[in-house]
Formats: C-alpha cells, structure tokens, sequence
C-alpha cells in the first residue's frame, strides 16, 4: 500500500563522466510502498540513477535523499536498500538457505529470528522446502526467486532491481513480472526498477519514468502516460503509435482543428494538444484505428485518412496492417480477430482509416513537449 510519505527524493542530480553527462539534472520523489520504474533505451541513465540511489556511484552534484536523510556520501552498505542485479550475484558454493541468511549472518541477527525470517522469505517466493539445494541445482528462474529473497530478508527500506529478468526466456520473464509485482504488494516495501521493456514497465509499475539523453521525459501511471504521452519520444517509446505530421488551424470549444501534410484536417481535444500551437505531430495508436475497404463511407467518427496496405499479417490475436498514406506516412492499424471474421484485406487495397477524436493526441513536432 503507498503511503504519502517520501521514500526516495532526488534534488538537482547530475552525474558527469569526465566530458560526458549521464544524468543531466534530474529532480524525483518516490513513495513509500510505490512500484515505479525507470524506462529508457540503453545509454539514457536509468541504471546509473540506480546506482547512485544505492550508493554504488555518488552523483556530482545533487542531494539523495532516503526518507528523511540525506544518504550523500554513504556507501551502499550503509544505506537502507538492497539490489538485485540481473547477473543475480549468488554464491554457488553456497546452499540457497545459505545464499538467503548470508546478510541475516553479516548482522548478527539471533538464530531462532534469522531461521524464522528465512523460512518466511522462502514461503514468499514460492521456495518452501529449497533451503538445502545448491545454487547449480537450481534453474534461471528459481535463482532470481533466491536472489529476490536474499535481498528482502534484511527488510530494506528500498529494493532497487537492475533488469533483474533480463537473462529468462520469455515466458519465464512474463510469469516473474506477476510475481514481483504479488511479492511488492504483499511486503509493502518501495521498488525501483530498471528496465528497457516497455510491456515489462506497464506490467508492473505504479508509476514509470521515462528517462532519455539523461532526463526524464516524462513521469505518470501507465495508463496515463500511454494515452496521453507528453513528447514524441514517450509516444514512439512506451508502444507503438502512428504520428502525422500537421498544423493547427484553430479550433472550436474543446476541439482543436489540425490540417494534415496528408490532406484532411482532423480534430484533437484541447486539453490533448501542446501548449505551443504550430507545428505539431498528430498521434493515434494502432488499436484505435478502424480499417474498411469501402473508401467512401463515412467510417467511425470525424478523423480519417485514405491510405493503401502495404503489408498485412495475421498474428493469431489480431491482424496487423501497414499501410501508407499518399504523403508516405506510414500507419500501423490493429484489429482483433473476433469470432469468424472475415477475410483480411490484402495488400495494394485502398482503405479510409478512421478513429474517434477523442483517442487523438498531439505533441509539438520535432520532438517538442507538450
């Protein structure tokens, strides 16, 4: 359960690398008993703000705060947060209880307490009865179930995981995304996570950051953030969207009308536009979209474009159309396979794509903020 209470703030956190600037000025506050996820491509400074977080690396300028206290300096045994990495750092000369109550042991907690808290761990991450087995004994999946244990058994006020699933197949890395997110809610404990996964972030999170060149983009709820990204980074980042170039030419009350390169104006919510009007990226994602074949019918709402298939691929849940408007926009319509449906349409088809206006959105053009 969040509390309104902060259990991670960041303030003015840069990190230079002699000439390089991995994060350039960043400002944060986490929740305690949050989920929150940092997301980004490779080279954008979401691990290395972990790492600071955690003490591994001390930030050039800026202040850390855990709870209350200012953590500037301290190492990271010293802190009140524990990781897990995706290498999962066990001992395999060790037994898995041996691996869990190896911090228990480092501070000299009492034997009858450690045994109790070990066995209540293991019971946590569907480990009862494993304490015996070797780490070699174990598959990828059960030795980052130890790993997770070990670094919750010392009940850290923080849990920082650095793409912690990245070595499983895909299956496996789907099942732990549910267990992780069970495990957080049930011990109540703040998790930082790390990933370039965007389905893994959604998943999850209770908020994410979207962090690129060092900064963050943009911050919020899955939800939010999907149907109203702020930057066309966010928008092409956290799933696929479809974005036309365009030009507002006024509006009308709580809509906002957009003449597109390709022709036809569209209209967007006011309170779905960019505050700088102009130029702008007209944005609508792939499973708002309708597709027909009948060019002149009216199609389902206001906004539409005319646009021939280039490819059409059945996926099982869903057909996928690519398709390419007269100005060479290309748009990706998602439409799902419902019962008998019929006959996909194939590709060189002319097609009128449509959407409601309400699942527009637009962000300023050239990768602008809203």
């Amino acid at each position: 359960m969040m509390s309104n209470m902060s259990a991670v703030r960041l303030e003015g956190i840069t990190k230079a690398f002699k000439d390089i600037v991995a994060v350039d000025n960043i400002d944060l506050e986490v929740k305690e008993g949050e989920f929150l996820s940092f997301l980004g491509p490779s080279g954008c400074g979401k691990t290395t703000t972990l790492r600071m977080i955690g003490g591994f690396e001390q930030p050039t300028s800026g202040k850390i705060f855990l709870g209350a206290d200012n953590v500037d300096g301290l190492p990271a045994y010293k802190r009140n947060v524990n990781t897990v990495f995706q290498s999962y750092a066990l001992f395999p000369h060790l037994t898995v209880a041996e691996n869990v109550a190896y911090g228990l042991k480092r501070k000299k907690v009492a034997r009858d307490e450690a045994k109790k808290r070990l066995e209540e761990i293991l019971e946590l991450v569907d480990l009862p009865g494993y304490g015996d087995r070797r780490i070699t004994q174990m598959s990828g999946g059960q030795q980052q179930r130890v790993a997770l244990a070990r670094a919750l058994v010392n009940r850290p006020g923080v849990l920082l995981l650095d793409e912690p699933l990245g070595a499983l197949d895909l299956k496996l890395r789907k099942q732990m995304q549910l267990e992780l997110k069970r495990i957080q809610h049930e011990v109540g404990i703040t998790f930082i996570y790390v990933t370039h996964d965007q389905e893994e972030a959604m998943t999850m999170s209770d908020r994410i950051a979207v962090m690129n060149a060092g900064h963050f983009e943009q911050i919020g709820a899955p939800q939010d953030m999907y149907e109203l990204p702020a930057t066309e980074f966010v928008a092409s980042f956290l799933g696929a969207s479809n974005l036309l170039d365009g030009e507002v030419e006024g509006g009308d009350g709580n809509m906002a009308r957009v003449k597109l390169a390709v022709g036809t104006t569209v209209s967007v919510p006011t309170d779905r536009m960019p505050a700088e009007r102009g130029s702008v990226r007209v944005g609508v994602r792939p499973e708002k979209l309708h597709i027909s074949s009948d060019v002149s019918a009216n199609g389902h709402g206001s906004n539409s474009v005319d646009a021939q298939v280039m490819v059409s691929t059945y996926i099982g849940v869903s057909t996928s159309y690519e398709c390419r408007t007269t100005d060479g926009s290309k748009i990706v319509v998602y439409v799902q396979n419902l019962g008998n449906a019929a006959q996909p349409i194939g590709a060189g088809a002319s097609v009128r794509l449509s959407w409601d206006p309400e699942h527009t959105f637009a962000v300023g053009a050239n990768g602008g903020d809203k």
